[in-house]
C-alpha cells in the first residue's frame, strides 16, 4: 500500500476515503430539530454527507450526538516537525545506577498540582512510592529525594519549597484544564521562576492529559509529558538532562 505522506487523509474502510467520526453536545432538547441541527453543524465543519447515527437526551435541554461523515481535507505529514525529548527511558535499576555513576548525588524533586487543580492522580502516579502500571514512583528510587506537595499548591509556594529543599527538578501536574486555565497557570510558574532568578537553577517539567512536549517547550519548560507517561520516563529524562548540563 503506497501512501503519499504529503497528502495524508482520514481512513475509514478504504484508503483516502476521508471517513471520520465525531461526537459533541448541543444545548437543545433531543428531537428532530436537534438531529438536524447536529447535521448542519457537521456540514459547516466541512464534513461531506454527514449522518447523525446516535442522539441521546442528556436532560435539562441538552443533547449528545455521534456523527459520521467524510472529511475532504488532507495534511502534509512529511512537513510536520515536532520537538522530541532526546533521552530514552531507562529502567528503575538503570536510573539509580546512572545517578550513582554520573551525578554522584541524590536527585531532589519537588512536585505538585498547582493553582486550583485538586486532581492528584497524575502526580501521584509519577511520584508516590507505589507508582503506576508496575513502575515504582520516584519516592521509591533510592537515589531520589521526592517531595509531593499535593494539590491546589500556589505556584509561589511550590517554588519556595523547591528552593528550600534544593530541588534539581520541579514537576507540575495539570489535570483540570477548563478554559485553558492550565496554560495561564503554567505560564505564571515560569514567569515567577524567572522573576526570582531561579529558572536556570532547576529543571521544570509539566505533565497532564493535555500536555505535550511541544506545548511545554513553548511555555518555557524543559520537558512535557502527556498521557501514558510512566515514572521511569520522567526519572530518565531528569537524570540524563542533569548529567548533560553538568
Amino acid at each position: 500500500m503506497k501512501v503519499d505522506l504529503s497528502k495524508v487523509k482520514a481512513y475509514g474502510d478504504t484508503l483516502n476515503d476521508g471517513a471520520v467520526q465525531l461526537s459533541f453536545t448541543l444545548p437543545v432538547p433531543a428531537g428532530d430539530e436537534a438531529r438536524e441541527a447536529a447535521r448542519q453543524l457537521a456540514l459547516k465543519m466541512g464534513l461531506e454527507t454527514p449522518a447523525v447515527t446516535e442522539m441521546a437526551d442528556l436532560g435539562a435541554g441538552f443533547s449528545f450526538f455521534v456523527v459520521y461523515g467524510r472529511c475532504p481535507h488532507t495534511v502534509d505529514y512529511a512537513a510536520i516537525k515536532i520537538p522530541k525529548r532526546e533521552h530514552e527511558a531507562m529502567s528503575f535499576e538503570e536510573v539509580n545506577e546512572f545517578v550513582r555513576a554520573e551525578l554522584k548525588k541524590k536527585v531532589v524533586v519537588a512536585a505538585a498540582c498547582t493553582g486550583t487543580d485538586a486532581h492528584t492522580v497524575g502526580i501521584d502516579a509519577i511520584v508516590n512510592m507505589k507508582g503506576y502500571a508496575g513502575e515504582y514512583g520516584l519516592e521509591r528510587y533510592p537515589e531520589f529525594e521526592a517531595y509531593n506537595l499535593g494539590s491546589q499548591v500556589p505556584n509561589a509556594e511550590l517554588l519556595a519549597r523547591a528552593v528550600e529543599h534544593g530541588a534539581d527538578a520541579v514537576l507540575v501536574s495539570q489535570v483540570v484544564t477548563q478554559k485553558n486555565v492550565h496554560l495561564e497557570n503554567l505560564t505564571e510558574l515560569i514567569e515567577l521562576a524567572e522573576a526570582e532568578g531561579i529558572r536556570d537553577r532547576m529543571l521544570f517539567i509539566a505533565g497532564g492529559p493535555r500536555i505535550s512536549h511541544e506545548l511545554a517547550i513553548e511555555l518555557g519548560f524543559d520537558a512535557g509529558f502527556g498521557p501514558g507517561t510512566l515514572p521511569n520516563h520522567v526519572a530518565s529524562f531528569i537524570v540524563k538532562e542533569l548529567a548533560r548540563r553538568k
